[in-house]
């Protein structure tokens, strides 16, 4: 007899949480392998494929498109053959975290345990009650029907309001209540009510044996909402906070990568004390250099693989400037090591790939890496920890056209240097007015780590590479 395996969304790294359910690659009544994808997720960093540890037939998923789903909350449920379709146990190491098992995605961690298709339950006749898991039978790809959802056994007749009508799809775990506990399942429907000040003891849930359902919740705020007006004293009427002004237009949900930008830039904005400076410089003799460099047989070298080989040598001279302030403010952490982040404008929105170790490759290794980033950014096939653990940011904002810019700081880094487009201008040279190739270079600085002698002395030392590229080979 198969045995329904629940998969819950894993620790995808670097602290996420929540995930958002982009596109589902299997049906319910799928026969699925073992590790095969099961659905694409957009997390705040990148989009990703998330495979199944268990092989057999899909019997039911959560989550719509569009949905976020909390780190541990369940996935899909797979029926699964005694013996067959589970990765092995001595496959991967087990790790476990207090009472509860981690379970991540392949090459990260453990396997599933063995729970014996039984799940505690609310409420019940004692202390815990069993959960009715729907199994479906293993059969052919081209035979295969959706699992038939069974209710569960009542533990005592007991006086209840008749269930109203399932407005979601019914899943293969259906829960009982008993004694007045709230029947919730999803860590979803729990942060809503939460959120919106909703009491789930006085929730009348919609789903099978009273399941309390996202939507119970929404039609619980929506009641608040309509009996507020009716309630309040008579007096002007004051839009409640965020309120959206009628006519004003839509509103567009933060979430995903948008989220994640908003947050971390609002919090460097607010804690970091930041100042730019910025300064004009003639490029004509790094272009020159460039078109040198690219008439030789070999990988063609950019603007931004000099910029990053510049930055690299600059920092290696002001080592304050590749450094970050210490969670707890008391003091400066300075990195051994240059991981140079750079803005990349992909199909999600801006994103800063990072080059590690950049202080160790030449100016033809750089372009390549850089080369290599920008392509898996502007495609979204860039893995998350790509674009982790930069210590410095290389912000090159003059392929939209623009000459300047004062940009927030890539929090926790304590700098970056901006560029602008190249573009002719007459410019005096050797005492004569002529017309040479100028950027302007600006460069923004956490207040707390330096001072305007240090961030002046690195745009300046920037600035004379850009005007006489020979300089550099004083510091190679």
């Amino acid at each position: 007899m198969p045995v329904v395996r629940e998969f819950t969304l894993p620790d995808l790294g670097e602290g996420l949480t929540e995930a958002e359910v982009v596109r589902w690659l299997v049906e319910v009544g799928e026969v699925i392998a073992i590790d095969q994808p099961v659905v694409e997720v957009e997390t705040a960093k990148a989009v990703v494929e998330v495979p199944c540890p268990y092989g057999g037939v899909v019997t039911a998923l959560f989550g719509a498109v569009g949905e976020e789903v909390l780190v541990g909350a369940p996935l899909v449920t797979v029926a699964v053959s005694p013996g067959e379709g589970e990765r092995p146990l001595a496959a991967v190491p087990v790790v476990e975290r207090a009472a509860e098992v981690e379970r991540p995605l392949v090459g990260y961690g453990v396997a599933e345990p063995d729970r014996g298709g039984r799940r505690r339950r609310v409420g019940g006749g004692g202390s815990s009650a069993a959960v009715t898991r729907v199994s479906a039978p293993v059969a052919a790809p081209v035979t295969v029907a959706p699992a038939a959802p069974v209710a569960a056994p009542s533990p005592a007749p007991s006086p209840a309001p008749a269930p109203s009508p399932v407005p979601e799809p019914v899943t293969a775990v259906v829960p009982a209540v008993a004694g007045g506990v709230p029947a919730v399942i999803s860590p979803l429907v729990r942060r809503l009510a939460r959120e919106q000040g909703v009491e789930l003891a006085a929730v009348a849930g919609s789903g099978p044996d009273g399941l309390i359902m996202r939507a119970d919740v929404e039609r619980a705020v929506a009641a608040k909402v309509a009996v507020a007006p009716a309630a309040a004293p008579a007096g002007p009427a004051v839009a409640p906070a965020g309120a959206v002004p009628s006519g004003a237009g839509s509103v567009v949900p933060l979430r995903g990568l948008r989220k994640a930008v908003a947050e971390k830039l609002g919090r460097s904005h607010r804690e970091i004390p930041a100042a730019t400076c910025w300064v004009d410089a003639d490029a004509t003799e790094l272009m020159a250099l460039r078109r040198q460099l690219n008439a030789v047989p070999g990988p063609k070298v950019s603007v931004l693989a000099l910029l990053a080989r510049i930055c690299a040598v600059g920092l290696e001279r002001f080592p304050d400037l590749n450094s970050s302030v210490t969670p707890d403010g008391s003091g400066i952490l300075r990195h051994s090591a240059v991981h140079l982040g750079f803005a990349a404008q992909g199909e999600r929105g801006l994103v800063v790939p990072v080059v590690r170790d950049a202080q160790r490759l030449t100016t033809e290794q750089l372009g390549e890496e850089l080369a290599r980033l920008t392509e898996a950014a502007r495609t979204g096939a860039i893995a998350p920890a790509e674009l982790t653990g930069g210590t410095f940011t290389l912000n090159n904002y003059g392929v939209f056209g623009v000459d300047g810019s004062t940009p927030i700081l890539n929090h926790p880094e304590a700098a970056m240097l901006g560029v602008g487009r190249i573009v002719a201008k007459p410019w005096v040279h050797q005492g004569e007015l002529a017309v040479r190739e100028v950027t302007q270079l600006s460069f923004t600085f956490d207040h707390r780590v330096c001072d305007g002698g240090t961030a002046g002395g690195f745009l300046r030392f920037v600035a004379d590479c850009v005007e006489q590229p020979g300089v550099l080979l004083r510091r190679l």
